[in-house]
């Protein structure tokens, strides 16, 4: 009799087979380092060009966004990318703008030269409650059938899906990670990840076992540290740390992570800030300058 794991361990092993846009060029790759806007989305709100200035001075040229963020429709956000340098190619949404209304977001994004959709947060279960307290494996790979789905059509529009993970994937049913269960049941070649380094290390799992046992499923990275209070946890808690400051051991994740699929890095740092979100932006980018 084939037991979940079994079958799970079978569909993973063709997960690790295949990967979006993958050939024998992506080893050993450089990673180019960019930053996720959502780190400093009250700055932006407060100064919008002031803020993007200061992360040029700091040396960042890539930034990840939304399609709308800080007020900025996604033209507007455009040509002020463009006019200060920033290469803008990567959007984060999730909810309604992908459960209900996907391809009026991959239209709006393409329009607007966007070349990837990453889902940021699982789409099912709705409520959120439910989802935090640990969703049935149903809904899990109801996720992964949307996922193939958006994955279709992004192609369509030549363009790339990927899925973001939180701390709450590492949950598991029967003792195997809904994670997993996502890697098993999403189409490689539709589906690919964007590993937030930090949720994984929060959540007790290992982000190097991952990268390597998975290479060419990850296509990109969330870069953030983290203290080790309230660690191992499921429920998206995590003290932020500047980069190079916390519990994350960056030489063998970032070797692995150069050995894998992944071509884009970006800063997210998440709430409490100290000293503050662009000064934890600055010192981090000047720890990973030369190593990434």
């Amino acid at each position: 009799m084939t037991t979940r794991r079994d079958f799970l361990a079978g569909a993973a092993a063709l997960a690790a087979a295949g990967g979006p846009g993958i050939n024998s060029s992506w080893a050993n790759q450089k990673i180019q380092l960019g930053i996720q806007l959502y780190t400093v989305r009250d700055d932006l709100a407060k100064d919008y060009e002031g803020t993007l200035k200061k992360l040029h001075a700091i040396g960042l040229r890539v930034v990840q966004a939304n399609l709308v963020m800080a007020g900025k429709s996604a033209a507007d956000q455009r040509k002020l990318y463009d006019s200060m340098g920033f290469t803008w190619d990567s959007i984060h949404a999730s909810g309604p703008a992908l459960r209900d209304t996907a391809q009026a977001t991959i239209d709006q994004a393409r329009a607007v030269g966007i070349k990837n959709i990453t889902c940021s947060f699982p789409l099912y279960p709705t409520d959120r409650a439910t989802l935090m307290s640990g969703a049935p494996i149903d809904d899990w790979k109801r996720n992964a059938a949307i996922f193939n789905k958006i994955g279709a059509l992004c192609k369509d529009a030549g363009m790339t899906f990927a899925f973001h993970n939180h701390s709450i994937e590492f949950k598991t049913i029967e003792g195997v990670p809904v994670y997993d269960t996502l890697l098993a049941y999403t189409d490689p070649s539709l589906v690919s990840m964007e590993m937030d380094i930090g949720w994984v290390r929060a959540s007790g799992a290992d982000p190097v076992a991952y990268l390597t046992k998975y290479p060419k499923r990850f296509t990109a990275l969330h870069i953030k540290d983290l203290t080790s209070e309230g660690i191992p946890n499921t429920n998206n808690k995590m003290n932020s740390a500047i980069i190079g400051t916390g519990v994350m051991d960056w030489k063998p994740t970032l070797a692995a992570a150069r050995k894998a699929a992944v071509s884009r890095a970006y800063l997210e740092i998440e709430e409490p800030y100290n000293p503050s979100p662009l000064g934890m932006v600055e010192a981090s980018y000047n720890y990973l300058k030369g190593k990434i």
